[in-house]
């Protein structure tokens, strides 16, 4: 059998999920589309078939809520009364589907953005994770790429309908320079807060890391004036996650010998978890655009961690 691309992996994973509901259990996340893409843009694409059963079968969905009254994007008055009303799901999804059936993908994300970007901090930031997901999803996937828009609007329906600011306070201005430089930045100082924590649980602060990674992975795609108040939101979040967490970060703690970023993934791969495998992505992608060990040491940190959870 010839191995599957990229394209064949994200196409059949969406496909399998497309009737799968966002969550599971007490309102946690559903992983499954951000974990198959992941996978499939780190070259494991004959994994992602097998992944995707497995998850399925060690978690039970939650149906999507049946849809109930059509937004109109139009008034600002009613799409914003439902911004987190997790009810309104497959209201927001149907919004953002017609949108994008009518509009550029690049049109919808930046009219959307500014509104959804408040909310980031909403279910631990999986809205833009998974959104962010998504767009590169578009990106990679040619001509054809229903099952890819589909998805986006999975994505930003799920962050409109789970938006919430969570109590935290961006600063006002502030920016100049490059700011794709500034969040590189963001994530490795990240990456080592995490990787120097001792924690009591290791997935809840991977999100300090891998929502900045997200805003990172869409901000060339959206407009100039968006991209700093997309930084200044990212960082303000993920510093509001440490006192969530009652996490203090360590400055001066050393940084622990790991391996190479693709043998982390590789063994993220084998442990088999979502949230181990989106982290150790990031830090794959991250070592290619700004080389700093702290990504790899978040990537060991979490590895360790989430593996003895399976044990």
């Amino acid at each position: 059998m010839a191995a599957l691309t990229y394209t064949d992996a994200v196409n059949g994973a969406l496909e399998r999920l497309r009737s799968v509901g966002y969550e599971h259990g007490r309102s946690f996340v559903n992983h499954a589309p951000m974990a198959a893409e992941a996978l499939a843009h780190m070259g494991y694409a004959d994994e992602v078939p097998g992944w995707v059963e497995g998850h399925l079968r060690s978690h039970t969905f939650h149906d999507v809520p049946e849809r109930r009254f059509a937004l109109d994007p139009a008034d600002e008055a009613d799409w914003r009364q439902a911004l987190g009303e997790f009810g309104r799901v497959a209201d927001w999804t149907t919004l953002f589907e017609r949108e994008l059936a009518e509009g550029e993908w690049t049109d919808v994300l930046a009219r959307w953005w500014p509104r959804l970007l408040p909310g980031m901090s909403g279910v631990l930031t999986h809205g833009v994770i998974r959104t962010a997901h998504a767009v590169r999803a578009v990106v990679t996937a040619g001509p054809d790429n229903r099952l890819q828009l589909a998805e986006l609007a999975q994505g930003l329906g799920y962050w409109a309908a789970r938006y919430s600011e969570g109590g935290v306070v961006v600063p006002e201005g502030g920016g100049g320079g490059d700011v794709v430089r500034a969040l590189d930045e963001l994530v490795a100082e990240f990456s080592g807060i995490y990787a120097t924590l001792s924690l009591p649980h290791p997935v809840p602060l991977i999100h300090s890391v891998t929502g900045p990674a997200a805003v990172r992975l869409v901000v060339e795609h959206l407009p100039e004036e968006q991209r700093w108040p997309s930084y200044r939101v990212a960082r303000a979040v993920s510093r509001t996650m440490l006192d969530w967490f009652h996490a203090v970060p360590r400055p001066a703690a050393p940084l622990p010998d790991v391996p190479d970023p693709a043998a982390l993934f590789a063994e993220a791969v084998q442990i088999g978890d979502e949230h181990a495998i989106k982290l150790a992505e990031v830090a794959v992608r991250h070592e290619a655009l700004a080389p700093d060990p702290r990504h790899a040491a978040a990537a060991h940190v979490a590895n360790r961690a989430i593996g003895r959870l399976y044990r």
